[in-house]
């Protein structure tokens, strides 16, 4: 650049026009997300969103945000953009869906150090087909280019949503009381947890490539860490028609050990029979080749298990038999016992 030339914002590395290219690509995907209550298109200040707060006797709004975290370093690394944005969804309508909540509209955030639209179209596709999935509404969303911010090529992510559920019908795990039954859905992969450790373990200590093939493993390694984060919105707002959902727990971060003591009530206990469900062979893959112990499995990963139900015993089987009409493979994996500890814990048998 010429010291005597006018300086502009493209030449510093924000591209406007890019911008602006990007937004009309991505309106048939957020057109494809629609709901009757959302009243602006994209393109303004903020996004508008009916509530019909006369379907509810009491209405309480339910907001979450998450991100995708390291597992965007496995799209980087593919050169694969189009699930992410799944995984993004995911991680914000399941934490919400857990309190009863039907997710009613999401944002995203895409921040990157160069805006290139093809691929940030990719990203956006992921999203609009978790929405789609979620049943939630694509209203807005912010994209940074930041020059010099992040590495050349890469991005990141992070998600908005918000639900509505009835203020009697919040689910807080209050009425979780000894006997209830524990039900595991199963996951598809790791979801969207654990890949630091999973990226050290495969890549650096046992040096394998994205193509390499495990035992039991259907797909080469890399597609099948990349696997998109199931939503589980549509099973379980299906559940809560007819069944007493006392307690619900997505499993992210923290595993199973770290997140269903969140909805435990005090003095209750939450025993998980280990050998009640079979372990995905990457999990096994990744704890024989990491020499990670058990205990550490379980509070890192989900392992098998992506989302948890605790119900009243006499309602476990027919709940089952909706799970399974629902194409949904769950396991009965524990019970809720009495505790001395003041506060909800879990044990591992």
């Amino acid at each position: 650049m010429n010291k005597n030339s006018p300086s502009t914002y493209k030449e510093a590395g924000v591209d406007i026009e890019a911008g602006n290219r990007f937004v009309q690509m991505i309106k048939p995907l957020v057109k494809a997300t629609s709901r009757p209550e959302v009243l602006t298109d994209i393109g303004g200040f903020g996004g508008l969103f009916s509530l019909h707060a006369d379907k509810y006797e009491k209405p309480t709004l339910v907001a979450s945000t998450d991100g995708v975290g390291t597992k965007l370093k496995l799209a980087f690394m593919m050169d694969k953009h189009d699930t992410v944005g799944i995984d993004l969804v995911a991680m914000c309508v399941n934490d919400i869906v857990v309190q009863g909540a039907e997710p009613l509209f999401f944002l995203d955030y895409l921040a990157t150090g160069k805006l290139a639209p093809e691929k940030a179209v990719e990203i956006v596709k992921g999203i609009s087909a978790g929405c789609v999935q979620a049943g939630c509404a694509l209203i807005g969303g912010e994209t940074a280019e930041m020059p010099g911010f992040y590495a050349e090529g890469e991005y990141d992510l992070a998600g908005f949503t918000v639900g509505v559920v009835d203020n009697s019908k919040i689910i807080d795990g209050s009425s979780i009381t000894v006997g209830d039954q524990i039900i595991g859905i199963a996951s598809n992969g790791l979801h969207s947890n654990g890949y630091s450790l999973a990226r050290k373990v495969f890549f650096e200590k046992m040096g394998l490539q994205l193509d390499a093939r495990l035992d039991g493993v259907d797909l080469p390694l890399g597609e099948a860490l990349l696997a998109p984060t199931r939503i589980y919105v549509k099973t379980i707002l299906n559940l809560l028609r007819d069944f007493n959902i006392k307690g619900m727990a997505h499993i992210t971060g923290g595993g199973i050990t770290e997140n269903v003591p969140r909805v435990l009530p005090r003095h209750c206990r939450a025993v998980i029979e280990g050998n009640s469900w079979p372990k995905p062979a990457l999990f096994e893959a990744l704890r024989t080749g990491g020499d990670i112990e058990q205990a550490e499995m379980y509070r890192t990963f989900n392992y098998g298990i992506g989302m948890v139900l605790i119900v009243p015993a006499e309602e476990t089987d027919d709940i089952m038999v909706r799970l399974s009409g629902l194409k949904e493979t769950a396991y009965i994996i524990g019970e809720v016992i009495k505790s001395g500890a003041e506060a909800g814990d879990v044990e591992l048998r």
